[in-house]
């Protein structure tokens, strides 16, 4: 992995544990956190590694939050669709998904 691209992934997981205080955004736990993406990496230009695609998720909500990804948007709990992801920190896919372009200047 190239020096530019740990550098973005270290300011995702960085920017994205500040804005949400270094808690899980459901049950504000501190432990083991996980920054989720909202989108998955693939489906954003330059693996949507910016703020406004990542979450901060304990453990048993990432697993909640990952059902939506491995049953292709089909099962998921109340709450974890991912328009409800980006609602709970004031983003959305197409605010995303503009922010990801930016990183295009880093590959």
């Amino acid at each position: 992995m190239s020096g530019n691209k740990k550098l973005v992934r270290q300011n995702f997981r960085d920017s994205v544990f500040k804005r949400d205080r270094n808690k899980c955004v459901f049950c504000r736990q501190t432990d083991n956190l996980i920054v989720h993406h909202i989108t998955e990496r693939n489906l954003m230009p330059f693996g949507g590694y910016i703020k406004e695609n990542g979450i901060s998720l304990c453990p048993e909500h990432h697993k909640m939050a990952e059902s939506y990804h491995h049953s292709n948007g089909e099962e998921y709990p109340q709450g974890f669709h991912p328009n409800e992801l980006y609602r709970k920190i004031g983003s959305s896919f197409e605010i995303a998904q503009k922010a990801s372009k930016r990183l295009e200047r880093y590959s």
